[in-house]
């Protein structure tokens, strides 16, 4: 694709404008990421991860502190996803419990979004609508989470190949890392 939209013949020439041009790695980059991804993506694995995530809590005490890193999390759906669950799953507890959730992806765009949590009204058409009314509000562009669940997801950028995982963890989710790969 990049090849027929700079009108290059072979990889060779491609290469030689590429290292003339450092912006086109980015752009390269950008083409290969794929980032289609929603909440609750897959209902019948979301269903198992709940009975884990239940699990994972009725282990913790009273303000115990829960990490979960999602990586390849590309605009946050997943990671707002299991921090839902664990929400759901910790009832009054959600205020006093400790949750972490990492979601790291390579795409720093993509990450930017993931740290406003404002997504349009289409995407939570299918996220339990209790869960919508308790943990996102009306703004201009969308429904935007609110600030109690964004404090609880830390979004960095994250190159999986080169850096370390993150430690500690209760979970971990590889399901839009796996769809990338």
């Amino acid at each position: 694709r990049r090849l027929t939209l700079h009108r290059f013949t072979n990889i060779e020439e491609y290469l030689a404008y590429v290292e003339e041009h450092p912006a086109e790695i980015d752009a390269l980059t950008k083409d290969l990421l794929i980032c289609v991804t929603s909440f609750f993506r897959d209902e019948e694995a979301f269903h198992a991860l709940d009975a884990v995530i239940r699990r994972i809590v009725e282990d913790k005490g009273e303000g115990a502190s829960i990490r979960v890193w999602v990586p390849g999390c590309a605009t946050g759906e997943e990671a707002y996803s299991i921090a839902l669950l664990f929400a759901r799953a910790l009832g009054d507890r959600f205020e006093s419990t400790n949750l972490s959730v990492f979601g790291t992806d390579i795409d720093a765009d993509a990450i930017a979004h993931a740290r406003r949590g404002l997504y349009p009204d289409a995407s939570l058409v299918n996220v339990d609508q209790d869960l919508v009314q308790r943990f996102f509000r009306r703004k201009e562009g969308g429904l935007q989470a609110v600030k109690s669940l964004r404090e609880r997801l830390i979004f960095a950028k994250q190159d999986v190949i080169q850096n370390p995982p993150f430690s500690r963890l209760d979970l971990i989710s590889c399901r839009n890392l796996l769809i990338y790969l």
